[in-house]
């Protein structure tokens, strides 16, 4: 049994080879929990024991799971085998995928919450990626005026981003998170096993965030993701603690991004705008959000050379980096078009004046810089060529 002020240990597998013959040895590493501010966030073993402990304690007059059909299926067994609670727990499913990040899903999470008899003192637990997460968190936040609710992130993207920092919401139409809150969780759980469930573009989509954070706070950081050999959980361990980190002292210098956190949108308001025009063209494969802002980090990189210091060398480093991990994707010139049209409704716009968060260096930003359109459409071709 753990107390609240124990490094808990986490458990994985390596293959070591003695006389031809593979013995799996199993690893301690050490990750300590991350104090937010108004909440805290734990890591593999300790998340059940502090929840355990924290519904032990606390007084809900019923609790609700938010699940989508994956995670119903891939993740709640084991989350139920490791949660201790006497009463019945209430299973709310949604439909997977962003397409139904929307404000009607928000109406059947909420209408269901009424018929199963939730009130101001329920607890509703976000298992699931950045849909359920940002989709729960927003139920929670606006259901009664609000009622208490917990993240338990399944995907590495909602892991390193999106469960992390308070941020909820949904999309309206195509138009990502353009409507939601910002009120923070009473914990976040971060079980990496649960990162087994998922397939290696959504663990590339994640790895986006993390490269981001790299990019924006730590040169050092930067140069060890893109040194890694393959995504498995030996190597994403201690590298989604401290991606957690850098996220989380951002956020607690700027919890409600009037200034410093806006650093954390560098490569968001072109790759939030090709993420919804791909979302919203029926000829368009549909792209995963880190590979929508893969697309945009190279661009902002080149803003950034333009506009903010950043020298060749680390331009070229960066946008070989992304290409290598996640391929070229082509725009015509009508898809260009139609991107940059969609920057008006960024949120980080004010007064009409469309503001980007770029880097000077590799490890350090600089926010509210602004772009004309001549040398965004000049970015597109650098990353065309």
């Amino acid at each position: 049994m753990f107390n609240q002020t124990n490094i808990f240990n986490t458990n994985y597998f390596i293959c070591k080879f003695v006389n031809n013959f593979i013995f799996i040895i199993q690893i301690q590493i050490n990750m300590k929990s991350i104090d937010a501010g108004a909440y805290s966030i734990y890591f593999n073993e300790l998340c059940y024991v502090e929840l355990n402990s924290f519904l032990e304690r606390s007084n809900f007059s019923k609790i609700f799971i938010l699940v989508d059909t994956n995670t119903h299926n891939h993740c709640l067994p084991n989350f139920l085998a490791n949660v201790s609670y006497s009463s019945e727990l209430e299973i709310i499913e949604m439909e997977a995928g962003e397409f139904n990040k929307n404000i009607d899903t928000c109406t059947q999470v909420w209408h269901t919450l009424s018929e199963l008899g939730a009130d101001r003192k329920s607890l509703l637990i976000n298992l699931g990626g950045g849909v359920v997460t940002d989709l729960g968190g927003f139920v929670a936040s606006t259901f009664r005026r609000g009622i208490s609710f917990i993240n338990v992130p399944t995907s590495l993207l909602a892991m390193v981003d999106a469960s992390v920092g308070g941020k909820t919401g949904v999309d309206l139409g195509s138009l990502k998170n353009q409507v939601g809150t910002i009120i923070f969780p009473v914990m976040v759980l971060i079980d990496t096993l649960f990162l087994k469930s998922i397939s290696k573009s959504e663990i590339r989509s994640g790895l986006a965030e993390m490269l981001k954070h790299g990019l924006i706070k730590d040169a050092e950081y930067w140069r060890r993701l893109c040194g890694l050999k393959s995504l498995n959980l030996c190597d994403l361990d201690h590298l989604i603690h401290e991606s957690v980190v850098i996220k989380n002292d951002v956020v607690k210098q700027d919890p409600n991004e009037h200034g410093e956190r806006k650093q954390l949108n560098f490569g968001h308001t072109l790759g939030h705008a090709i993420e919804s025009y791909f979302l919203s063209s029926e000829n368009k494969t549909t792209l995963l959000h880190g590979e929508a802002i893969a697309v945009g980090m190279v661009l902002e990189a080149y803003l950034s050379n333009k506009t903010c210091g950043l020298t060749n060398e680390e331009l070229s480093q960066i946008k070989k980096a992304f290409i290598n991990l996640y391929g070229l994707i082509k725009f015509n010139n009508k898809d260009k078009n139609s991107i940059i049209e969609l920057l008006i409704y960024d949120k980080k716009n004010s007064h009409g004046v469309i503001k980007f968060a770029l880097i000077e260096c590799i490890g350090k930003s600089k926010i509210d810089v602004i772009v004309n359109e001549d040398m965004i459409y000049e970015a597109f071709s650098y990353y065309d060529s």
